[in-house]
């Protein structure tokens, strides 16, 4: 094999730790491994950077090849062993020849408890529920273990078999010759999918799942304030785990139906008012309606369109603190378009009253200030 420095090789300093050596040679071993690199050379590299890994991965060869060179690392008549624990470099293996594990055992992983799926539960609400909170009954469609076989997939008095193929093991093993010598290539059972059992004779309630399909009713609190987008969770009213492992959550997601009058901005209720012309120019006292029931807003002399009026605290209650927001009048004026005899009569002399003088409205300040601000 060459005689070029093992660091160099690794492309790392001669003060390397165990973890920079480990991620160098994870690394390399991707872009030199004649399986994904065609270069002619590729192959005398990877077993160059197996070498290198392999003396300064070992304690006690890489303390005799920093003292001695390569002739440290030399066995009687020149000999040498270049072995490497390839068990943490399974996913690099795993990418390059398709398959996962070096001889070590999937099972446990595969049969470790597992969190199970979340569900999700849309909630219409109206305009008023999602104001002041509500409690509503919903029914959810979930998996929950079969009341059957309690969750053994087996018709009672039955039990599952040990499977042949696998022998009990979930998994298969096959040799696979590489340029570094023989390696275990372990899979999946095809037969029992891992499970290292079958079910002979499957529970007729849940077809051997282990699991049927049931809708249960839960009522449940929906808090003031809440808005489209708003969502709940509902701890462990998901999915059944697996293998033991915890139920997954349910999400309820809530969605706000449009209101006849109102429209709301966070924590404020928004109202569009029309009045008419009187009623803007003398002021007057109008019933409105509010989330709370009607209630009496004066509207003042001179009133101009557009013109907004608060009820303090009268909006929506905010959500994970206190007080209310507010509701916003805006102030629409009506100008008539179809006239008695009477009111044009009225109007006409409104109009000599007034004069016929127009003025061209002044730029406000703050149309001033955004042109010379540049917008």
């Amino acid at each position: 094999m060459t005689q070029r420095d093992y660091y160099e090789i690794l492309e790392v300093p001669r003060s390397a730790s165990p973890d920079d050596l480990k991620a160098a040679f994870r690394r390399l071993a991707r872009q030199y491994h004649p399986d994904v690199n065609n270069e002619p050379d590729a192959e005398e590299k990877f077993k160059e950077i197996n070498e290198a890994y392999a003396v300064l991965s070992d304690p006690e060869k890489r303390a005799a090849y920093d003292r001695f060179g390569h002739a440290g690392v030399r066995g009687p008549g020149g000999s040498q062993d270049f072995t490497v624990d390839f068990s943490d470099f399974a996913d690099i293996f795993s990418d390059l020849f398709g398959f996962g594990g070096f001889g070590r055992s999937s099972t446990r992983s595969r049969n470790a408890p597992r969190r199970g799926a979340d569900l999700q539960y849309r909630l219409d609400l109206t305009f008023e529920e999602a104001v002041f909170g509500v409690e509503k009954e919903i029914e959810i469609s979930r998996d929950e273990v079969c009341s059957r076989c309690g969750g053994s997939g087996s018709e009672p008095g039955t039990k599952p078999i040990r499977c042949s193929t696998c022998n009990g093991s979930g998994e298969v093993r096959q040799v696979r010759q590489t340029i570094l010598g023989s390696m275990v290539q372990v899979a999946t059972c095809p037969n029992c999918r891992g499970q290292g059992e079958i079910i002979s004779t499957p529970c007729h309630t849940c077809q051997g799942r282990g699991l049927e399909r049931r809708t249960r009713k839960k009522m449940i609190e929906i808090p003031a304030g809440v808005d489209t987008g708003t969502q709940m969770r509902l701890a462990g009213e998901g999915q059944p785990g697996i293998n033991g492992g915890p139920n997954g959550n349910l999400f309820i997601a809530i969605q706000v139906k449009a209101h006849k009058y109102f429209r709301r901005r966070e924590f404020d209720i928004l109202l569009d008012l029309n009045v008419n012309i009187a009623q803007a120019t003398m002021g007057a006292e109008v019933e409105i309606p509010t989330v709370d029931g009607p209630t009496t807003l004066k509207i003042p002399a001179g009133t101009q369109p557009g013109k907004i009026l608060y009820l303090r605290g009268q909006g929506v209650p905010k959500l994970r603190s206190n007080g209310r927001g507010d509701q916003l009048v805006i102030v629409n004026v009506e100008i008539p378009t179809r006239l008695t005899t009477e009111q044009r009569q009225i109007f006409e002399q409104l109009a000599k009253s007034l004069g016929s003088e127009v003025r061209p409205q002044e730029r406000s300040f703050l149309d001033w200030l955004k042109e010379t601000l540049g917008g």
